[in-house]
């Protein structure tokens, strides 16, 4: 968890918590997912992949390289990371765009909000936020999305309070600029606080501005919080703009990277009811979704295991 907590230190970084819940009875084991034969229809559906899943691809041979596998796999959207610099990955938003374009591929949402500290300097990430949501537009998304809080910035509801008061300034910025402010939740949202009847879920959909500020639903974070999507959907229908759909094992499939339980699998091998999930769509507002695996076993490469979700995906009758 801390690699991933490393990317924080820039801008666009992101990362996870890892809150224990087993759901159902198991799967097949992501190792033995991974190895199924792909078998695509004759016409590919509209899939997004949060490209985070690739992040040590990327690192390895280059963001290009990677960008033709996921486009050879069938997905049509991309939700970029690694924004540092007016750069994402590492490439100006003309470039990141023109390659996407090639590849016959857009990114209709990005993840590009610097982190705010407890300690401070909010009024500088203000003045940061209209550069950003330019560069964002300049490659042409429609969403940007705040993706993490790190741990010391949620010890309280008071916590909450201060980020909500600047998620609604930056939303604000966003409208003028002419993109939309999301906020993307992990299960850590979902607790609540000693003294506290309310859920700080609950707060920022209440408190942050519902024309301005609209969510991204990771799925299986909620899962893993012991909720259930389709009944946030249904607290503020219409809301739920951007979705990441990923999977989860049960306890005794889960599997350990860099020291820690994990429970993601492919789309479709786990336990989770996205037949239940997409009827809502509707309810939730959905425009786009995005296949994320954060972890995968030892040995098991992410670039199967995005194949076998994008499989499920485009083969599934009510996606």
């Amino acid at each position: 968890m801390e690699k991933r907590r490393e990317f924080l230190k820039t801008a666009g970084a992101f990362a996870a918590g890892s809150l224990i819940v087993p759901f159902g009875c198991s799967p097949k084991k992501p190792q033995e997912a991974a190895a199924e034969k792909i078998v695509a229809p004759a016409r590919s559906k509209d899939i997004g992949l949060q490209i985070y899943t690739l992040r040590n691809e990327i690192e390895k041979d280059g963001v290009e390289a990677v960008m033709e596998k996921v486009a050879a796999a069938g997905y049509k959207w991309i939700e970029p990371y690694g924004y540092e610099g007016r750069k994402f990955l590492k490439k100006t938003p003309s470039e990141f765009k023109q390659m996407l374009s090639n590849l016959g591929m857009r990114a209709p949402s990005v993840h590009s909000v610097t982190e705010v500290s407890s300690s401070g300097g909010k009024d500088a990430i203000i003045d940061q936020m209209k550069t950003t949501a330019e560069d964002a537009m300049a490659i042409g998304a429609e969403y940007m999305v705040w993706a993490y809080l790190k741990p010391e910035d949620r010890t309280s509801m008071e916590d909450y309070k201060r980020h909500i008061e600047t998620w609604n300034k930056f939303s604000e910025i966003c409208k003028e600029v002419g993109i939309q402010f999301a906020y993307h939740n992990h299960d850590f949202e979902f607790i609540t606080y000693e003294g506290e009847t309310e859920k700080p879920y609950e707060m920022i959909m209440r408190e942050t501005n519902a024309d301005l500020v609209k969510f991204e639903m990771d799925l299986f974070w909620v899962y893993m919080a012991g909720e259930k999507p389709v009944e946030w959907f249904k607290k503020d229908p219409g809301r739920f703009h951007l979705w990441h759909v990923k999977d989860m094992v049960d306890e005794k499939d889960k599997y350990i990277v860099d020291g820690e339980d994990r429970f993601f699998a492919p789309v479709g091998k786990g336990i989770m009811d996205f037949k239940e999930i997409f009827a809502q769509r509707e309810t939730a507002g959905m425009k786009y979704f995005f296949v994320e695996q954060d972890f995968t076993p030892e040995g098991v490469s992410p670039l199967d295991t995005i194949k076998v979700s994008w499989n499920f995906l485009n083969n599934a009758d009510y996606v």
